[in-house]
């Protein structure tokens, strides 16, 4: 896990499964070695920063609920 990195360049895409209404929407970054994850509706709130194989892991146990 990476504990500070620069985002304010970071091309931010949001989930496919995101609602229209932009509730419970997450948007990921792809940035050298890391995967960045925050809220789409609180931007400035936190952001997750995993390295690939626990971002696989991560969204791997969010597929299986």
């Amino acid at each position: 896990m990476t504990s500070c990195m620069d985002l304010r360049n970071a091309t931010w895409r949001k989930s496919s499964r995101s609602h229209a209404n932009n509730d419970d929407c997450v948007e990921v970054a792809n940035v050298p070695g890391t995967v960045a994850i925050r809220d789409t509706k609180d931007r400035d709130g936190g952001t997750i920063l995993l390295d690939r194989s626990g971002f696989r892991r991560f969204s791997g146990a969010i597929k299986a609920l």
